[in-house]
Order: C-alpha cells, then sequence, then structure tokens
C-alpha cells in the first residue's frame, strides 16, 4: 500500500478505442494516479478483453493493461449514449481516442464538436497514418506501422525475409508518444496558464520511424540504406552476440572505446587493446567481423555463468538472453519490484509486471485489476455525472449502458 500521492492524482482522461495503442496510453495515466474512465461497446467490450491467454473466458492481458481504469460501457450508436459522452467531455481534462480518422467525426465527436463542450480539452489522437495526408483514410495496425516505419527491413538476418518482433511494439511507441504529447500539452494548459485545449495527433508509423536513428541523413548524404544485420548493430562495434558453451548465447556491448580497451585485457588480447587502428569506434568497424571472430573464440571456451562473472568483473557490459522464466526469476528483477502480485478471482495469487519509471516521491501502483465489463457505470454516471438513480435505471432498460457477467 502506498501512502504517498500519485503524480497524476485529480487528472481526469476518458478513454476511447480498443486494443492496444490508445488502452496501453490510458494504461499509464492511471497507473499514475489519473481517473481513467475506459469507455466499451456493449456485449463483449474491448476485444483485448479475449487476446492472448484466456482464464473463463477473460484475457490476462487484460488485467493488466486495463489496471487501474473504470469501465463504462455504452452504445455509442444510440443519442442517449452520445450525451453520456458530451457529459463526461466536461469533466475531463484529455480523451484519447484510436479509432480510424473519421469515426469520431461521425458520432458527432470530433475534436471541434468537443472543443465547444469543453475548450481547454486535450485530445490525443493514435492512428495508423494520421489525421490528415493522403493514407489517413488507411486501416492501420502496429504490424503494418513497424513495416513502414522503417523496423521492419532492419529485423532479421540479411539472407532471410524480414521478421517481427515478438510483441506489439509498433502500438506501444506511439502510446508513450501519446502519453508525453499529453503532458505537453497538459503543461501548456495548466502550468503556462493558457487555458488552451489542443489536438494531439500520434501516428503509428511516424511513432516507429522516430525510432531509427541517422538512416535519414546517411541516405540524403550517402545513399546509404541500412540493411538487415542480424544479431549486430550496424556502424557500432563490437557490439554482437556470442555463442558459449551448451549453446547458450551472450550479449556483449563492448563499444565504448574504453570498454573495448578492458574487454580486449580481458579475454588475453592485449595486442588489440593497444592497437591504434582500434582505438575509436570507426577504426572498430571496419574490422568488425574480425572482432566478432576474436570475441566468440573467447566465449566459446566458457560456460555462460563464467563468462558473465568475468566480464562483470572487468565492466565490460554483457548478460544473457533472458525468458519470461528467466525474467521472473531473477534476483534484481525482484529486488526491483519488477513482478508484483494480485489477487485474481479463483486463480488467487497472480505474478503481474510491475510498474514503470519509478518515482522517488509519487510512485505508481497497482488499485485494482481490469474490471468487469460495465463495472464503473453507475459510479461514474451518479458520482462524476450526478445522474439520478431513476435516470441511470432508465438508461439500463434502454439498453444505452450496459455491464458483463465477468466476476473478478
Amino acid at each position: 500500500m502506498h501512502l504517498k500521492k500519485k503524480p497524476l492524482e485529480g487528472l481526469k482522461v476518458l478513454e476511447m478505442g480498443s486494443l492496444i495503442a490508445g488502452p496501453f496510453a490510458g494504461k499509464l495515466f492511471a497507473e499514475f494516479g489519473a481517473e481513467v474512465i475506459k469507455i466499451e461497446p456493449p456485449g463483449n467490450g474491448d476485444p483485448l478483453r479475449k487476446w492472448r491467454k484466456l482464464h473463463k473466458g477473460t484475457s490476462l492481458w487484460w488485467y493488466i493493461q486495463s489496471r487501474n481504469k473504470k469501465s463504462v460501457s455504452v452504445n455509442l450508436k444510440s443519442e442517449e449514449g452520445k450525451t453520456i459522452i458530451h457529459d463526461l467531455v466536461k469533466e475531463v481534462d484529455i480523451i484519447v481516442e484510436n479509432f480510424r480518422p473519421g469515426v469520431m467525426e461521425k458520432w458527432g465527436l470530433g475534436y471541434e464538436e468537443l472543443k465547444r463542450i469543453n475548450p481547454g480539452i486535450i485530445m490525443v489522437r493514435v492512428s495508423g497514418y494520421g489525421q490528415d495526408g493522403p493514407y489517413r483514410d488507411k486501416a492501420g495496425y502496429g504490424s503494418i506501422a513497424e513495416a513502414m516505419g522503417g523496423l521492419r527491413y532492419l529485423t532479421g538476418y540479411p539472407d532471410r525475409p524480414t521478421t517481427r518482433i515478438g510483441i506489439s511494439i509498433g502500438d506501444s511507441i506511439a502510446a508513450l508518444y501519446a502519453v508525453i504529447g499529453a503532458m505537453f500539452a497538459v503543461y501548456h494548459r495548466d502550468v503556462k496558464g493558457t487555458g488552451e485545449g489542443q489536438y494531439v495527433d500520434v501516428a503509428l508509423y511516424e511513432a516507429v520511424f522516430s525510432l531509427m536513428e541517422s538512416m535519414v541523413p546517411e541516405y540524403d548524404v550517402f545513399n546509404y540504406i541500412r540493411e538487415r544485420s542480424g544479431s549486430t548493430l550496424p556502424g557500432i562495434a563490437p557490439s554482437n552476440t556470442y555463442r558459449c558453451k551448451h549453446d547458450k548465447y551472450i550479449v556483449i556491448g563492448a563499444n565504448g572505446d574504453a570498454i573495448f580497451k578492458r574487454l580486449m585485457y580481458t579475454i588475453g588480447k592485449p595486442n588489440l587493446a593497444e592497437d591504434p587502428k582500434f582505438v575509436t569506434n570507426d577504426g572498430r568497424v571496419a574490422e568488425a567481423e574480425y572482432l566478432d571472430e576474436v570475441i566468440g573464440l573467447w566465449t566459446s571456451q566458457h560456460e555462460l555463468k563464467d563468462a558473465l562473472a568475468i566480464l562483470d568483473e572487468a565492466r565490460v557490459p554483457a548478460g544473457p538472453i533472458y525468458s519470461v522464466k528467466d525474467i521472473v526469476e531473477d534476483e534484481h528483477v525482484q529486488s526491483r519490484n519488477l513482478i508484483e502480485t494480485v489477487s485474481i478471482g479463483d486463480l488467487g495469487a497472480v505474478k503481474i509486471p510491475g510498474i514503470v519509471p519509478k518515482l522517488s516521491e509519487t510512485p505508481g501502483n497497482t488499485d485494482w485489476i481490469g474490471p468487469p465489463l460495465g463495472h464503473h457505470n453507475e459510479q461514474v454516471l451518479k458520482g462524476l455525472l450526478r445522474y439520478s438513480a431513476e435516470k441511470i435505471a432508465e438508461l439500463k432498460e434502454r439498453e444505452v449502458i450496459f455491464e458483463g457477467q465477468e466476476k473478478n
């Protein structure tokens, strides 16, 4: 139980959308104290409730992605449902949506309409290609964004087709930018005291593209197109994955000038440590394959744990390649509280990821796991919007609001 206040307490966020990018942004707000009201459609709610491994019909992912959020299930095809959203917009600071551009406008919930209701509203709009441009109406998914943003082109080995990273990284990167953009806008509105709202336009492919380092000027100046390079880091050496005994692998990053020297002395190659052509990175890059062979020969003669111990002693960055089992069992991970335990229905105690980043004075924490569909209908409509019990009962009867049957 955290006694300290969380940094976003008092901030109200309306989350509209489903699956990953928008809801991941909502998750970050909720973890650090914002009141996040998640709007879900009737029926099954957010499709993420049914993604990956399920327990009694509910995804374990759901419990993480929607922790600390309040679920309100509203039929947005009804006029009464739109009225509920309008009433919520009057009360909140930020709206996060990740529909295809034009969908919110079709519902009468576009930025211009909502700004008239609340001039200070900050609307975060996450989409595949952004709110304008010739591709704005194309369907966009994180996997496509990773491809068009340049990441997939670089992922894999040069002699094989491109591959994907095994998580929805394009969506998650976009979500991080959504939160960053929203907080920029909050600073402008509240700290600077302008009172001015605005919308934040996050395109998934642009979020991915923003991480592509120096690829554009390299192409522009040298007509150089960076290609797939497997486990190496092009233009930076030595940095690679090396085989130890018994087919175990170690990742070594010795691309700093002083670190490279320490590594060479450690593996018994003082001549390479003192060779003038290896003093700086550009010289090492020219001989990257040779250096990898030298390092790989040394690692192949050692058990993984022994190689790690030797390199740790020499202060050379190195690490094993962890599975989730390795992560959960690691003593450092445990000491950092990166894994926490919550109670989920008849499953009892379940391990889930802890919250990052760690703030010394206002840390985030898990107040509750992802809730059943519509679990907070009455709390939000009565408490925040001051709807009467009679009005709420009528909305239920008219199927404007819904509740699911899941039990945590």
